[in-house]
């Protein structure tokens, strides 16, 4: 497998739901090498961010349109239902203090936290565009930090 292949498939799974950078970021530091971490989170990064503005303005209503659909609508109805929960939790705990909230809900690699749930939580609590996408890129930015510090204590500790 070619270098380039191999940063091609990290960014392909750092934009997957759920996985996202808890997976891309290992993947990429393991399949391309330590030596060359700065690179691998910058492309899971951008992989990671890109689909957030797609998310914010469509994803619910791609949600809400398939949730009574035969086949997709089990999927779609889990999705709106995570946002929702997500959101709603979100904001209980931050009250004023939403984009601090925000960023550590995309920030803390926890399962079911993230970029995707992160700006669809945003998006269904009606939170301003420009706030969120800041707060979630700053959530990718520790996230991606925190990943890459454990992918190389990790890759260390098996040398």
């Amino acid at each position: 497998m070619t270098t380039f292949t191999k940063y091609v498939l990290t960014f392909l799974i750092s934009m997957v739901p759920l996985v996202e950078l808890r997976g891309g970021v290992p993947f990429g530091v393991g399949m391309i090498g330590r030596e060359h971490w700065i690179k691998v989170l910058v492309v899971c990064m951008i992989g990671n961010l890109l689909p957030v503005p797609l998310i914010f303005f469509f994803a619910r209503k791609v949600l809400v349109w398939g949730s009574d659909k035969k086949y997709i609508g089990k999927f779609f109805s889990w999705c709106l239902e995570k946002g929702k929960h997500g959101g709603e939790k979100l904001q209980a705990k931050a009250g004023r203090g939403m984009f601090v909230a925000l960023l550590l809900f995309v920030g803390i690699p926890l399962p079911g936290t993230g970029a995707w749930t992160g700006t669809l939580a945003a998006s269904m609590l009606d939170l301003d565009f420009k706030k969120s996408v800041i707060a979630v890129m700053c959530g990718v930015l520790l996230a991606g930090a925190i990943m890459t510090t454990l992918s190389l204590l990790g890759i260390s500790a098996i040398d």
